[in-house]
């Protein structure tokens, strides 16, 4: 199976992201205080292999350093915790729209390795380097592989690796920027990220600039929530 999607252009930029992705909504989000920490622990483990095995069937997986690169980064980090009290999050605008329960009947999960090991402990340290690991080094790679060198050109056509990386098509960009966001819990901010790491692949024609960007973003999200105790954003 592994050598099948080691082979397939496709496959080797779909199956690390909802491999990731099908660990944090069922087995990490179903476990419990304690256990969810470890989840991220072996899904970040999982993610990185599969992103190993599968490096040489997607050319464009290179990190590039550019001021651009940085000048998005900082931009979407401060997007993101500026216009954080200014809207509702997607559990509460579900609500709003008649779907869901009421979230201000549910306790918030909040990620807080803190709470669960004990304030300043050793495991507490571990899980916040292994999520600033996991955020700022992994993820990065998993989610602009897949959305702007998958799923972008693949709304343009299946054939997607003829579609150039700065190709502008409006109804792609809308549709990936949309489903970005829809898998974070901050839409809006989603939204306005996803536009700007689109922009930056469109305007260097290669995604090592928005993977920088998007770990620069990360990284100063996580220096944000352990300085502030900002929780939250985690």
């Amino acid at each position: 199976m592994l050598d099948e999607v080691k082979k397939s252009p496709l496959l080797a930029r779909v199956v690390p992201f909802v491999v990731f992705l099908l660990i944090t909504v069922t087995l990490q989000a179903g476990s419990g205080e304690t256990s969810r920490y470890w989840w991220y622990l072996v899904k970040t483990a999982v993610g990185a292999w599969l992103v190993w095995e599968c490096r040489h069937a997607v050319a464009e997986l290179k990190w590039e350093f550019s001021w651009e690169a940085v000048v998005v980064g900082v931009l979407v980090f401060g997007i993101w915790v500026g216009l954080d009290p200014y809207y509702p999050k997607q559990d509460e605008l579900m609500f709003q729209l008649g779907f869901g329960e009421d979230p201000a009947k549910k306790p918030p999960v909040i990620w807080n390795p803190f709470v669960a090991f004990g304030a300043g402990s050793t495991m507490g340290w571990l899980f916040v380097v292994v999520r600033t690991v996991g955020s700022t080094a992994l993820v990065p790679m998993l989610e602009e592989v897949f959305y702007r060198s998958f799923l972008y050109r693949y709304l343009i056509s299946p054939e997607f690796e003829r579609v150039p990386l700065n190709r502008f098509h409006g109804v792609s960009m809308a549709m990936t920027c949309g489903i970005f966001a829809f898998t974070h819990h901050q839409w809006l901010a989603g939204i306005l990220c996803g536009v700007a790491y689109q922009g930056l692949v469109l305007r260097k024609n290669r995604i090592g600039d928005a993977m920088t960007a998007h770990a620069i973003t990360n990284l100063l999200l996580a220096v944000w929530v352990v300085a502030r105790g900002d929780w939250k954003f985690w």
